[in-house]
């Protein structure tokens, strides 16, 4: 077996190394990266721009509600709560086809970037009770790439459905 030698330098330097490790670690012991990468982007999911209408009107609520539909909206990296982002939900709802005019709202996040509509139930449509929802940069306050999001209720008798963005600055 061969045996490497260390001599007294080789100690002095490994110790600084960890002298160096330990500050960059805040004297934790973790040793932590020098930049951390954020948060990272909502990419758009597959089916999320179907039956998409741009341009939908803000809305105090769609239909005659009874279901609620909430998220927020941050900003990719710092995760940074967005205000003023225009978000468009659109559904296959008890009252309505999720092409129907009538099936589609916008509203705008709040200071603490949330969002809430209230809508009609949402029922399955191709045997999954899903909603749709859009940030689209040429209707929204612009700054971030377009995203649409549909996600799927795990029961139809779900009376509630949230749906997060991290939006990536353009």
């Amino acid at each position: 077996m061969t045996r490497i030698p260390f001599t007294r330098r080789d100690m002095l330097l490994a110790g600084s190394g960890l002298a160096g490790a330990a500050l960059i670690a805040g004297g934790s012991g973790l040793i932590a990266p020098l930049r951390a990468g954020g948060l990272e982007p909502t990419p758009t999911m597959r089916g999320g721009a179907n039956n998409y209408r741009a341009g939908a009107p803000l809305v105090e609520r769609i239909g005659g509600g009874g279901f609620l539909m909430t998220g927020t909206v941050r900003r990719a990296g710092d995760g940074a709560p967005l205000e003023g982002v225009r978000i468009q939900i659109w559904a296959h709802t008890t009252e309505g086809h999720e092409r129907d005019p009538e099936s589609h709202g916008a509203t705008l996040t709040d200071a603490n970037g949330e969002f809430r509509m209230d809508m009609p139930q949402i029922v399955p449509a191709f045997g999954q009770p899903h909603g749709h929802l859009a940030y689209d940069a040429e209707h929204g306050r612009g700054g971030f790439e377009t995203v649409f999001l549909r996600p799927i209720m795990a029961s139809a008798r779900e009376t509630t459905l949230s749906a997060h963005f991290v939006l990536k600055p353009v």
